[in-house]
């Protein structure tokens, strides 16, 4: 019987080729973009699910506010995780992990600059799942001067030769570290990615009993099965009876005090499962994703489904005539309604497995550009994605009855009487159903259209936006400390250097990676009026070298030997204390975490500049004179900047055996903070493109069958005298007019999904009525071009043929 079944539906298949090919090419696309979907969706659900204690772990993150300046940072203080064990016997274990940064590493002759480095408590390898190929877990970092690597550095560096007990250099420290352990890696779906873990012994301020730094990652495991919101509401107390005496010791005001003035401070509960996607912190080991990009993916994925499936529905129901004989004749023999269905659901699932065959090359060609704009390393390999092959089988057989469901019923429900007699009609009903599938095609097409405009001219908007600062041909080197003391001589030549404009020393750049703390701040001795700012420490040329503009006031000057103790704020900061135009010579004091009192003068108010990202607004921020921790800023002046860098380079080389110049430039480090944003934008534009084209593709379906349904009466319609304008309109204008009900659908739910979108961006573009016009109008188009080529090929026939036909 099923014998049958596949051999008839073959036969349809190859009988009505061109409709075959629209379907399986149509249902492929579909299926290859839910696949690749499906593919980016699971791996961002799977970030750091490898851990066996995943569903029992937990982050400590801290939040406050003080003066309305919110801080979300996603390290603590370094005897939190210490404490916490301490007082709470529902936490079982508790380990830290703090970011070593870039370190020149050497073994032997041979010395390579890295930059996954951490110091981790000695019981990391216990918390997290990470085991060792080579080596002790338990006891691998429990002595001083102790390292775990992967197996990756160990090939690197030692080769086929066994690396335990090795001693490895690491610059500036005045002992080597023995390896003790190996890993195999860290996994791609991790939040955090380093390749040396050395032991927190070698790092001093690890067992201080001090709550006022931080820097320290956190890691809890809890009881299993236990709530973890249970310990978040101890927290609070926590915080008033450990952290509070130590604010009252360091700033001179009670905690109570302190959230009077509308301030607040607090340790809060962060599931390790969710740090990827729903992390909103500064100081995060790497830069996340985002749980929304999951949800937008997950419907496009679905409605793209959704799309090819309708597309089969109204291709098959509106070629229903052709059948209808066929269905008549089966019933007079005897063919019951339910093999009739199984008949067409046959062909339906068969059509499902020739478009997945399909999919799987389009994928396989697709995936690698997917990767490059995702930054992913997705593979179709069943070995490392489990879920794949039952997705896969689920995904056939789902699409096969989903399509074929509503043709299988419609086409079987045929009364041979009527059919046989030639007296077949699709009726209204269908007719409507139809209709209201292609509105809806359009609607998520006119949807994803304007989303996508929206979404470009936001990204647009946030590259042309002054910036408050001049990013042009600036040149970062982030690592002239390793000049040592022939710093100061490289900055002399880079100063005598025609190409070059101007030169600063400061570790603090307003984009990419750059040093930053919390620098509270409050006017006079007022202690109550507290500002939350950022603390640049910069030199004389910094405001200069980046060409940033001062409200009012003066730069840093070598004329002013008071400028030692001076300070200039930003407008932000400025407005914080009140302060309009007359900041000049006022007094704002801090205090250190001893409580010692320090008071600058306010020599000038530089004017605001973006130094955070645009969903950020801009926060107050002061500069002090201060170290400038071994960054170059140079500001070029030329249009040869390959020949300059080759200058630089060589006159570094002439000053430096640490190694050479590493650079960067600060147009590229702007470009990079909205690099994530870019990407989606781009993957969102391809799916809106395919999803209009599949659209496309069962529209031109529809009106090829239309057009040969109707051809007697377009043949009688010529010969009467219609011109080839009026048969284009009759044939065009039916589906025309859907698409104008989808453009008026389309539009408030478009200007609600994306208005909600730029909620996150501190500064946006307004939404505009032209976007959703302009939306509506390529629709239009779109779906006039797909049109107007059968439609044009049935007007211009010639009416004799048509006449003839049967």
């Amino acid at each position: 019987m099923f014998k049958n079944y596949f051999k008839i539906a073959f036969r349809n298949l190859w009988r009505n080729k061109a409709f075959s090919a629209i379907n399986i090419f149509g249902l492929a696309i579909g299926i290859a973009t839910c696949l690749i979907i499906m593919l980016f969706v699971q791996n961002e659900l799977s970030y750091d699910r490898y851990n066996a204690k995943a569903d029992q772990m937990v982050r400590v993150v801290f939040r406050g506010t003080v003066d309305g300046q919110k801080m979300k940072e996603a390290n603590v203080m370094p005897p939190v995780a210490k404490t916490l064990l301490a007082n709470y016997p529902e936490i079982k274990q508790a380990t830290r992990l703090k970011v070593g940064g870039s370190q020149f590493i050497s073994y032997g002759e041979e010395s390579f600059k890295e930059v996954g480095l951490a110091f981790v408590d000695p019981n990391f390898f216990e918390v997290f799942t990470l085991p060792l190929i080579e080596g002790n877990s338990s006891s691998a970092l429990s002595q001083p001067n102790s390292i775990v690597i992967t197996k990756a550095i160990a090939n690197k560096y030692f080769g086929n030769e066994d690396p335990l007990g090795k001693v490895v250099m690491i610059k500036g420290a005045p002992t080597g570290f023995k390896i003790t352990g190996v890993i195999n890696k860290v996994p791609e779906n991790s939040h955090f990615h380093f390749d040396f873990f050395t032991s927190m012994e070698n790092v001093p301020d690890a067992k201080t009993a001090s709550f006022m730094t931080s820097n320290y990652n956190t890691y809890l495991v809890l009881q299993k099965g236990y709530d973890y919101r249970k310990l978040q509401a101890k927290l609070p107390e926590f915080v008033d009876r450990y952290i509070g005496p130590q604010l009252q010791q360091g700033m001179g005001i009670s905690i109570d005090q302190f959230r009077k003035n509308g301030n607040d401070i607090g340790l809060y509960l962060q599931l390790l499962t969710d740090i990827h996607l729903h992390s909103d912190f500064t100081n995060d080991l790497e830069p996340e994703g985002d749980i929304r990009y999951v949800y937008i993916f997950s419907a496009i994925a679905f409605f793209m489904l959704l799309i090819a499936c309708i597309n089969f529905m109204n291709l098959s129901t509106a070629g229903a005539s052709k059948r209808a004989r066929e269905v008549g004749i089966r019933k007079v023999l005897g063919s019951m309604r339910m093999q009739l269905i199984r008949q067409f659901l046959t062909e339906s699932i068969l059509l499902s497995v020739l478009s997945l065959l399909v999919a799987l090359v389009l994928v396989k060609i697709a995936l690698p550009f997917f990767n490059h704009f995702s930054g992913k390393d997705l593979s179709l390999q069943l070995a490392g994605n489990l879920w794949l092959l039952p997705f896969l089988l689920l995904l056939i057989l789902i699409t096969g009855i989903f399509a074929g469901s509503y043709p299988a019923f419609f086409l079987s429900s045929f009364k041979p009487v009527t059919v046989l007699k030639g007296k077949f009609s699709s009726g209204r009903k269908t007719l409507g159903l139809r209709s209201g599938l292609v509105v809806f095609q359009f609607f998520i097409s006119i949807l994803l259209i304007a989303g996508t405009t929206v979404v470009y001219r936001q990204l647009s908007f946030i590259q042309k936006i002054k910036l408050g600062y001049d990013k042009s041909q600036v040149i970062i080197l982030p690592e002239a400390y390793m000049l040592q003391k022939n710093q100061q001589a490289f900055y002399n030549q880079l100063l005598q250097d025609p190409r070059i404009e101007n030169v600063s020393i400061s570790g603090y750049i307003p984009a990419g990676s750059t040093y930053g703390n919390n620098f509270f701040i409050y006017p006079g001795n007022d202690i109550s009026g507290m500002v939350k700012t950022l603390r640049y420490d910069v030199d004389y040329n910094y405001i200069r070298t980046l060409g940033m503009k001062m409200d009012y006031g003066r730069y840093f000057s070598k004329d002013f030997g008071t400028d030692s103790t001076g300070i200039i704020l930003n407008e932000t900061a400025a407005k914080a204390f009140g302060w309009n135009k007359d900041a000049l010579n006022k007094i704002v004091s801090s205090k250190d975490n001893d409580g010692k009192q320090s008071s600058y003068h306010v020599i000038g108010v530089v004017k605001d500049f973006h130094f955070k990202s645009m969903h950020e607004l801009i926060s107050p921020l002061v500069m002090v004179l201060g170290n400038g921790a071994g960054t170059m800023i140079v500001k070029a002046k030329t249009k040869d900047i390959a020949g300059l860098l080759t200058t630089m380079k060589n006159d570094w080389a002439a000053l430096s055996r640490e190694g050479p110049m590493n650079y960067s430039f600060l147009d590229d480090r702007v470009q990079q903070t909205y690099e994530a944003e870019q990407k989606m934008g781009w993957i969102l534009a391809i799916f809106a493109g395919l999803t209009i084209f599949v659209a496309c593709l069962g529209l031109f379906g529809l009106v090829t069958f239309t057009a040969e349904q109707r051809t007697k009466e377009i043949g009688i319609r010529k010969v009467l005298g219609a011109s080839v304008p009026s048969i284009f309109q009759l044939l065009s204008k039916d589906f025309l007019k859907l698409v104008i009900i989808a453009m008026l659908v389309a539009t408030p739910v478009a200007w609600l999904v994306m208005n909600h979108w730029l909620q996150d961006f501190a500064y946006r573009i307004h939404i505009t009525w032209w976007i959703f016009a302009l939306a509506g109008f390529i629709a239009l188009i779109i779906a006039l071009l797909t049109v107007s080529f059968q439609a044009i090929k049935a007007a211009i026939a010639n009416p004799v043929d048509s006449l003839r036909t049967e």
